[in-house]
C-alpha cells in the first residue's frame, strides 16, 4: 500500500521553490545593475533565448531539493511520527507489544529508553493490582458465591434494570428463552436473551409496569420484601409463571427508601402443570359423570328387576344392560388407573443431565461396595438424558448389589450408548447398561427378571418403587440380554435422551493474506437507527462484531456467504459466549482455489441451511446494536444483496476497524487485521474462519476506542465522520 505524501514537504517544497525564483531575480537584477546598458541587453536576450534551459535546470534543481526533503523526512521525520504512534498504542492498551527499535540509531536509542520506562511502570502497575487484587478479594469471593448460585439454580433468573436490559442471567434462563424463542435458533446464537438485551421482546412491558407498580406502592406503605407475581403467554405458546422482586437503590442514594435500580425476574415455565392440570381434570369429569350415568342406568334397572311380575324377556335386557353398564365402570377405572400412573410418574422432577455424568455418579456410589470391581465401558460423551438421576442412581446400584450379593458377581462394566433405531419406542432414547461376565455354561439368566419387581433396598435404607416404577416412570424399558460370544449379560435401560443444540465443528485454523480492501459509498448512509445514536459514547454502545467467509470477492457476480461468524461487546466488554456461527449453504459450487484460504469443503456445507434462513436469524442476534467489521464494506455488501430475498434490512449503524486504524495511525503503512493486531499484541487464533476473525475484530475494537478518544472521538457520530474522512482519503490510494 503506498504511503500519502507528508504535506508538510509539499509546504517545504513550495517554500524552497519560492525562496529560488526570488534568489535567482535578485541574483539577475544585481548582475544588470553592474553592467552597461548595452552588455546588460545583450544578457537580457541571452536570457530570452536561453529560457528554456534555465528553466530546465531550475526545475532539476527542485526535483533534487524535493529528492533531498523527502530523503530528510524519511530519515529525521517519519521514523519519529511511526514511533510516536507505536508509543501511544504502549501507553494506552495492556499487553501490547514493546517499540520496535527500528531506523536512526537516535530513534532506536529513544525506542530503547521508552521500553525500559514502560517496563518500570509495568512492574509498577503489578504492585498497585497486586494489592487492589488483595483489597478486592472478598469482594470476588462474594461474586463468586453468587455466580455459583445462580448457576445452579433450578430455576431461570434475570436481572434487569428500569428499561429492560439485562444485566445478568443463568444458564437455565438461557436455555429455557432458547426453547420459546419462535426465531431460528441457528448455531445457538440467535437466543432472545442476552446482555444488554431488552426482556420486553420476550414479555409484555405494560405486564411488567403493572408489577413494578404494584411493588412500589408495597414500598410506600412499608413493605419489607415486596413482590408482585403474573401468569403470561409466550409468543409461542408457552405458559410462564413469572415472579418479580425490585432492586432497591444502594443505601445513601437519594430517595433510596422506594426507589428502584432495576428488577429481578424468576420464571417457571407451567406449560406442562397446565397441561397436565387439565389432563386430570378430563380424568376427573370421565370417572364422575360416567360413573355417574352408569350407576343411574344400573339403579334404575335394578328397581324393574325387583319387580315380582317382571316379563323374563325384560328382565334378560335389564341384565345384559346391568353386566355393560358394570363392564363400562370397569374399564373406565382401569383407565383412570393407566392415565393416573402416566400422570402421577410425569411429576417426578426430571432434569437434563450429560450420560457420562451419570455413569461417573453410579461408579462412586459402587465404589462403596466393598468386594465388587467397577469399569467403564464405551460412554457416548455427547448423549445428554432426560431423567432423575437420584431414582434411577438407587436402581442401578440396587441392581449391582444383587449381582454381586446373590449372584456372586465380582465385576461389573457400565456402558452407556445411543439406543438402535429399532430399539427406541419415541424419540431420541439411549441404553445404560450394567454388564457382567457370563461364561457358557451358567444358569439361566431369566430368572433375574424378578429382581424388577420387588421393592428396592439399597444399605439401611430404600425406595418403595420398584426398579420397574422407576424405569416406567421414565417411559423407558427394562430387560436382561445376554451376548454369548462375548460372554456376557446385562440388564439394559431404555432412558429418554435429548439433542442439545451444539456448536458446529470449527474448521480448520488456516493462515493466508487478507482479502484486498473494499470500498462503498452506502457504507456511511444515515438510517434512523445510525440518527438515533449518534450522540452515544462510544463507551455506552451495544455492538455486534462480525465476519463473512464466501466462495469469492464478487458479491454482485454471484459469489455467496458460506460462513457468519459473530459476538457481541456490551459495557466494554467481550461477551464471547454470546456467539453466533454458522455455515451456510450456498447452493452453488465452493471454487478449489478458495478452500485453502477459508478452509471449508462442500462437504461441511451440504445440508447447511441456506441464505434466507440464516440471515434472520442473525439479523435478530445483532438487533439494537452497532454492527462492526473489519473491511466492512466487504462484508454489508453481501448483506445488502440479500435484503430483497428475506425481506429483512440491515439499516444499523456500521463501524469499519481497518478506517478507524487509519484514523488513529495514519503513519502506518498497513492496516490489515494481521498488522493491527500485532500492533495491539493481540494473539490472533482461527484467522479466516468467521468467529476467529470475529474475535480478533472485536478485541482490536476495545483497543482502538480509548485512542480515539485521545483525538477528541467520543461518540458514535464522531466515530462516522472521522472514518468517513479516512474513507474518501484512502480513496486516492
Amino acid at each position: 500500500m503506498r504511503r500519502r505524501i507528508d504535506p508538510r514537504l509539499w509546504w517545504l517544497l513550495a517554500g524552497a521553490a519560492a525562496v529560488s525564483l526570488a534568489w535567482l531575480a535578485v541574483t539577475v537584477g544585481l548582475i544588470a545593475v553592474t553592467l552597461e546598458v548595452e552588455a546588460r541587453t545583450r544578457m537580457l536576450d541571452l536570457l530570452g533565448d536561453r529560457w528554456g534551459f534555465v528553466l530546465l535546470m531550475w526545475l532539476a534543481g527542485m526535483a533534487a531539493i524535493a529528492w533531498g526533503l523527502q530523503r530528510a523526512f524519511d530519515v529525521g521525520v517519519h521514523p519519529w511520527r511511526r514511533l510516536a504512534e507505536e508509543a501511544q498504542v504502549l501507553l494506552t492498551a495492556q499487553g501490547a507489544p514493546a517499540l520496535r527499535e527500528r531506523g536512526p540509531a537516535e530513534v532506536r536509542r529513544v525506542a530503547q529508553l521508552f521500553n525500559q520506562l514502560v517496563q518500570q511502570r509495568e512492574a509498577w502497575r503489578a504492585q498497585v493490582d497486586e494489592r487492589v487484587r488483595e483489597a478486592a478479594r472478598g469482594i470476588e469471593q462474594e461474586k463468586s458465591r453468587l455466580a455459583a448460585l445462580m448457576s445452579e439454580l433450578t430455576q431461570s433468573v434475570v436481572v434487569c434494570n428500569l428499561d429492560g436490559r439485562v444485566l445478568l442471567y443463568n444458564n437455565r434462563a438461557r436455555w429455557q428463552f432458547r426453547a420459546l424463542s419462535q426465531a431460528p435458533t441457528l448455531a445457538g446464537g440467535a437466543e432472545l436473551i442476552g446482555l444488554g438485551r431488552s426482556i420486553y421482546t420476550v414479555f409484555d412491558r405494560a405486564v411488567i409496569a403493572h408489577a413494578l407498580e404494584s411493588i412500589r406502592q408495597r414500598l410506600r406503605r412499608g413493605a419489607a420484601h415486596p413482590s408482585a407475581q403474573f401468569v403470561t403467554a409466550t409468543r409461542g405458546g408457552q405458559l410462564l409463571r413469572v415472579q418479580v422482586a425490585p432492586v432497591r437503590q444502594a443505601e445513601g442514594a437519594e430517595g433510596a427508601e422506594q426507589e428502584l435500580a432495576g428488577f429481578v425476574l424468576v420464571l417457571d415455565n407451567i406449560t406442562r402443570d397446565h397441561e397436565q392440570a387439565a389432563a386430570r381434570e378430563r380424568l376427573w369429569l370421565d370417572l364422575t359423570e360416567g360413573s355417574r350415568r352408569s350407576l343411574a342406568n344400573v339403579r334404575a334397572a335394578l328397581e324393574v328387576l325387583e319387580l315380582p311380575d317382571a316379563d323374563p324377556t325384560l328382565r334378560e335386557r335389564l341384565l345384559g344392560v346391568v353386566r355393560g353398564e358394570v363392564q363400562a365402570l370397569g374399564d373406565r377405572v382401569q383407565r383412570l388407573v393407566a392415565d393416573g400412573a402416566t400422570q402421577w410418574g410425569s411429576q417426578w422432577p426430571m432434569e437434563d443431565m450429560l450420560g457420562a455424568d451419570l455413569i461417573a455418579a453410579i461408579e462412586r456410589r459402587l465404589a462403596d461396595v466393598k468386594g465388587l470391581q467397577v469399569g467403564v465401558g464405551p460412554v457416548d460423551g455427547e448423549v445428554w438424558l432426560r431423567i432423575e438421576s437420584f431414582s434411577l442412581i438407587q436402581a442401578v446400584v440396587y441392581l449391582a448389589r444383587r449381582l454381586h450379593e446373590e449372584g456372586g458377581v465380582a465385576a461389573v462394566t457400565l456402558r452407556l450408548q445411543p439406543a438402535p433405531a429399532a430399539q427406541r419406542r419415541a424419540g431420541a432414547q439411549a441404553h445404560v447398561d450394567l454388564a457382567w461376565a457370563a461364561p457358557a455354561g451358567e444358569a439361566s439368566i431369566a430368572g433375574l427378571m424378578g429382581w424388577e419387581l420387588d421393592p428396592m433396598r439399597v444399605g439401611d435404607g430404600g425406595l418403595a418403587a420398584s426398579v420397574r416404577d422407576v424405569v416406567e416412570r421414565h417411559g423407558g424399558a427394562l430387560w436382561v440380554e445376554a451376548d454369548a460370544q462375548a460372554g456376557l449379560a446385562f440388564f439394559r435401560l431404555l432412558l429418554p435422551a435429548i439433542d442439545p443444540a451444539e456448536p458446529a465443528d470449527s474448521p480448520p485454523l488456516v493462515r493466508t493474506e487478507s482479502r484486498p480492501e473494499y470500498y462503498d459509498f452506502d457504507l456511511f448512509r444515515q438510517s434512523p437507527a445510525a440518527q438515533a445514536l449518534d450522540d452515544v459514547p462510544l463507551t455506552a454502545l451495544a455492538y455486534t462484531v462480525f465476519d463473512t467467509e464466501t466462495t469469492g470477492l464478487n458479491p454482485s457476480e454471484g459469489d455467496e456467504i458460506i460462513q457468519i461468524g459473530a459476538t457481541r461487546i456490551v459495557n466494554g466488554k467481550l461477551l464471547r459466549h454470546e456467539s453466533f456461527e454458522q455455515l451456510v449453504n450456498p447452493r452453488r459450487s465452493i471454487p478449489r482455489e478458495s478452500i485453502p484460504i477459508h478452509g471449508i469443503t462442500p462437504d461441511m456445507v451440504a445440508g447447511q441451511p441456506d441464505i434466507t434462513q440464516v440471515l434472520p436469524a442473525f439479523h435478530a442476534f445483532a438487533r439494537d446494536t452497532v454492527l462492526v467489521a473489519h473491511n466492512a464494506a466487504f462484508d454489508m455488501r453481501f448483506l445488502q444483496l440479500k435484503e430483497r430475498a428475506t425481506g429483512l434490512v440491515f439499516d444499523h449503524p456500521v463501524l469499519d476497524t481497518l478506517l478507524l486504524s487509519a484514523v488513529v495511525h495514519p503513519a502506518q503503512t498497513s492496516h490489515r487485521l494481521e498488522e493491527i493486531a500485532a500492533r495491539f499484541g493481540i494473539p490472533v487464533i482461527g484467522r479466516h474462519t468467521a468467529l476467529g476473525d470475529a474475535f480478533v475484530t472485536a478485541e482490536v475494537l476495545l483497543r482502538l476506542i480509548p485512542l480515539l478518544a485521545e483525538q477528541g472521538i467520543h461518540t458514535l457520530g464522531d466515530a462516522r465522520r472521522a472514518a468517513e474522512r479516512t474513507y474518501y482519503a484512502r480513496l486516492t490510494y
